[in-house]
C-alpha cells in the first residue's frame, strides 16, 4: 500500500494532489493503473478550478461593464485551432479502435458493455487527455467575457457539469466511455475548427451553423440511447460493465443538455434566423 501511495502521488493531511503525477501520466509515461488510482483520489480537484470559474462568471461581467471588449482575435485563433488539432489526432487514434469493436460480432452491446481492459494502453490515455481537456476548455468562457459578450446558462451549465462527470466517472473506466469520447471527440474536431476560422473572420454559411448544432443535439441523443441500453441489460440480468449511479447520473445529464440544446435551436433557428448575439454564444460544446 505504501508503494502505491507513493506512486500516484496520493498525499496526506490534506495536502492538495501532487501535480507533479499529473505531468508524468500527461507526458512522460502513462499507465492506466496509476491514472485509475489518481483520479479516483483527486477527482473533487476539479472544484479547485470550479469554485472560482463561478466567481468569474459571476463578476467579471461586472468588471468588463465599463471597459472596451478585449481585441483577442489571434489569442482565440490559436486557442481554437488548437483545441480543433487536438481534437483531430484524438479521433485517428480512438475511432479506429472504436470501429474495430463496434464492427466485430455483437458490435454495439460490447461497444456499450465490455469492459475498458481490453482496449489499448494508447486510446486509454486519450481517455486521460480527454478528462484533462474538460478543464482547459473552462477557457472558452473566459474569452465571452473579455470579448463582453453574455455568457448564457448552456454555456456554463454544460462546461461544469461535464468537468464534474468526467473526473468523478474516470476511476471507474466506463465501458459506454467508448461513445461518450469518441463522438465528443469528433465533434469538438468539428466545433473548434468552426470557431478558429470564424476568430479569423472567415464567413460561415448558415447552414453549417446549423448543422453543427445538430450534430451536438445528435450527441445528446446518442448519450440518452447508450444509458438505456446499459440500464435495459442490467435490468435483464445481462452482464454489463456500467454501475446503475452511472447510468441515472449520464441520463439526467445528456437529458438536461438535449433539453438546452434543443431549446437553443428553436431559438436561434427557428425564430426569424440567427441574430449576432446568438452567433457569439454559440460556444456551448
Amino acid at each position: 500500500m505504501e508503494l502505491q501511495l507513493k506512486t500516484v502521488g496520493i498525499t496526506h493531511g490534506g495536502e492538495p494532489p501532487h501535480i507533479l503525477s499529473v505531468f508524468k501520466l500527461t507526458f512522460v509515461e502513462f499507465d492506466k493503473t496509476e491514472a485509475k488510482l489518481w483520479m479516483e483520489h483527486h477527482w473533487t480537484a476539479c472544484l479547485y478550478f470550479i469554485v472560482p470559474y463561478c466567481l468569474f462568471i459571476s463578476y467579471g461581467p461586472e468588471y468588463m461593464r465599463n471597459r472596451k471588449p478585449m481585441n483577442l482575435k489571434w489569442v482565440m485563433t490559436l486557442w481554437n485551432f488548437s483545441l480543433a488539432i487536438f481534437s483531430i489526432l484524438a479521433c485517428c487514434t480512438v475511432l479506429p479502435e472504436f470501429y474495430r469493436i463496434i464492427s466485430s460480432p455483437n458490435g454495439f452491446h460490447n461497444s456499450v458493455c465490455a469492459p475498458c481492459s481490453v482496449i489499448p494502453n494508447q486510446s486509454l490515455k486519450w481517455g486521460w487527455l480527454f478528462t484533462l481537456s474538460k478543464l482547459i476548455e473552462l477557457g472558452d468562457t473566459v474569452f465571452l467575457v473579455l470579448k463582453k459578450r453574455k455568457v448564457i446558462f448552456l454555456h456554463w451549465f454544460h462546461h461544469i457539469t461535464v468537468l464534474l462527470y468526467c473526473w468523478y466517472s474516470y476511476s471507474f473506466q466506463l465501458s459506454s466511455a467508448r461513445w461518450f469520447i469518441c463522438v465528443n471527440f469528433l465533434i469538438h474536431a468539428m466545433m473548434y475548427t468552426y470557431y478558429g476560422l470564424r476568430a479569423l473572420g472567415v464567413h460561415v454559411p448558415r447552414k453549417l451553423a446549423m448543422t453543427l448544432t445538430c450534430t451536438q443535439l445528435s450527441q445528446m441523443l446518442i448519450g440518452l440511447v447508450v444509458n438505456v441500453y446499459a440500464y435495459r441489460m442490467k435490468a435483464r440480468g445481462v452482464e454489463c460493465d456500467m454501475p446503475l449511479r452511472h447510468i441515472y447520473l449520464g441520463f439526467l445529464m445528456y437529458a438536461s443538455y438535449f433539453v438546452l440544446f434543443a431549446h437553443f435551436f428553436s431559438k436561434a433557428y427557428m425564430n426569424g434566423g440567427i441574430s449576432r448575439t446568438m452567433m457569439a454564444n454559440r460556444k456551448v460544446e
